[in-house]
């Protein structure tokens, strides 16, 4: 990870828009960019993303294709439903503070795994033990308030946990001041494995 630059090159709107296009162009079959070693080898004497983008470890939702960017466009941070850790968090400041990206896009997606396994675990009250269980606490504060009675309940909690994982990030002191300027901004999404859509929430 080396940083080339500390002022954004776009706004965050621009930012969100370069996304935005980029599902379009997915979702109709037009991509623009493919992933070959060409392109890679055009952008190894640096980089210039214009976002961040959190995701879960979901093997079907590939966000450099999902959002169809090119290599050097956006920086890409994994884990299970975007769970958020130190080193997560350190990621998006990293791509915000050295990088200069202006978005930070916090994608969930429908049918999330380890978002059923939290609504399992809250129904039944019994939460497993170990690093997966690290997951199900860090995801279960989405769950509140939602009717597990509910058939939506876990996609209403997919929802709320995008939600959830937005305000934390827009409450981190080392990005609020840019987020006070506009010179940053942190959205949420969700990914439709069906379609390939991706829904931007307000």
């Amino acid at each position: 990870m080396t940083g080339t630059r500390t002022v954004p090159a776009i706004t965050p709107a621009t930012a969100l828009g370069e996304l935005i296009t980029g599902n379009k162009r997915f979702v109709y079959g037009k991509p623009h960019y493919g992933h070959n070693v060409t392109q890679a080898a055009a952008t190894a004497g640096g980089q210039q993303p214009h976002s961040v983008v959190l995701g879960c470890i979901d093997s079907r939702v590939p966000l450099e294709a999902v959002f169809d960017q090119p290599f050097g466009a956006i920086c890409v941070a994994r884990s299970g439903a975007h769970v958020l850790d130190r080193s997560l968090i350190g990621s998006v400041e990293f791509a915000v503070d050295a990088l200069g990206v202006s978005l930070a896009l916090v994608v969930g997606h429908k049918r999330c795994g380890a978002v059923t396994a939290t609504v399992g675990a809250v129904r039944s009250g019994d939460r497993p033990d170990g690093d997966v269980g690290y997951l199900v606490e860090e995801i279960a504060p989405a769950v509140d308030g939602i009717d597990l009675a509910d058939p939506e309940a876990t996609e209403l909690a997919i929802r709320a946990h995008v939600t959830r994982t937005v305000e934390r990030l827009r409450a981190t002191p080392s990005l609020a001041a840019g987020i006070a300027e506009g010179r940053v901004n942190v959205v949420g999404a969700i990914y439709d494995l069906d379609s390939g859509w991706v829904e931007f929430l307000d």
